[in-house]
């Protein structure tokens, strides 16, 4: 009989710290984040399915384009989508940033985005020929995120110590490929768009 007494105490002793401990400890709202206006845009993209593709290097821009064209294609063809239903947003960063620039600029500067060939490019490579281009993926919907990050440094580079870089910069985005928009930063541009919906595919 004491020992029942003894578990009935201990289980009263037991009740309020764990209540208390309950309310000292309570449960986080669900993360939200923080929808800025400027990326407004992405959410107005129409889609039954939302992709950003993510290329960050000269050698991943062909993958990255052909990718986005499977994503039109194989889902025309495996799920009855069609192409306009399917939001496909490429964000070209970092490495892959000069490809997101018209042929005007790559006459100008092919030599400082592409110093390996020779002759040096005088036109965009990924505008032209038979590969998939910038100008066929932008007819299909396609959209474009190029880095203004770093876009500001290629533009010093090219302007040189004492030169216009932001006259460089206005340049560049005057002459951006077809679909294509200056965002701050493409690696913020790309979290942003998963914040909205986008699942990401990689490319590197």
């Amino acid at each position: 009989m004491l020992a029942g007494f003894g578990a009935i105490a201990a289980a009263g002793a037991l009740g309020p710290r764990s209540a208390s401990a309950q309310a000292a400890s309570p449960v986080s709202a669900p993360f939200t984040p923080t929808l800025h206006t400027e990326d407004s845009w992405m959410s107005a993209v129409p889609g039954q399915h939302r992709v950003v593709v993510d290329i960050t290097s000269a050698d991943g821009v062909p993958d990255g384009l052909r990718f986005a064209g499977n994503l039109l294609t194989a889902h025309k063809s495996g799920y009855g989508v069609d192409e306009a239903d399917v939001a496909v947003i490429v964000c070209m960063r970092h490495g892959a940033t000069p490809y997101g620039y018209a042929d005007a600029v790559w006459s100008k500067y092919g030599k400082t985005f592409d110093a390996k060939t020779t002759p040096a490019p005088d036109a965009n490579p990924y505008n032209s020929g038979s590969r998939m281009t910038v100008a066929d993926l932008s007819k299909r919907g396609v959209r474009f995120m190029i880095c203004g990050l770093a876009s500001r440094g290629l533009a010093g580079r090219i302007a040189g110590q004492g030169g216009d870089a932001d006259a460089v910069l206005k340049e560049f985005s005057a002459n951006l490929i077809p679909n294509a928009r200056l965002v701050p930063a493409g690696v913020i541009a790309v979290t942003h768009a998963q914040e909205r919906g986008f699942a990401l595919l990689y490319v590197g």
